[in-house]
């Protein structure tokens, strides 16, 4: 299937099953994010802003959110 097949079937949805498409897509990509920063994290790719992250907190540079 191709997007534009794709984005044709979704403009073709009811309101009812556009709704509940959206919410399993936000979920669906949510779970997407949640398995990458995973990834990343065991791989060791976000190692180095950790540890920046880290020095800034330890000199004082963060604010409470």
């Amino acid at each position: 299937m191709t997007i534009e097949q794709i984005e044709r079937a979704v403009q073709n949805l009811s309101t009812q099953e556009l709704f509940s498409f959206s919410g399993w897509f936000e979920a669906y990509l949510e779970s997407k994010w949640d398995n990458q920063l995973e990834e990343d994290i065991l791989a060791g790719r976000l190692d180095q802003a950790g540890a920046r992250a880290d020095q800034a907190f330890e000199a004082g540079r963060c604010t409470a959110l």
